[in-house]
């Protein structure tokens, strides 16, 4: 009976865990973003591009 009990609350305590672990996530990728990073990231591609073309 006891080990029931025991599966039972670590089951909740994982429910929460992965809820939190997935909004952070969330909360990582839409609301913590930043347009300068994201603009850098993206003309990452054409810069290796033209170190090629010059060298």
């Amino acid at each position: 009976m006891a080990l029931n009990t025991l599966f039972d609350n670590a089951s909740s305590v994982m429910t929460v865990v992965s809820f939190i672990t997935f909004s952070g996530i969330l909360w990582w990728a839409y609301v913590h973003h930043k347009e300068a990073d994201f603009a850098t990231a993206a003309q990452l591609p054409f810069a290796d591009d033209e170190e090629k073309h010059h060298g």
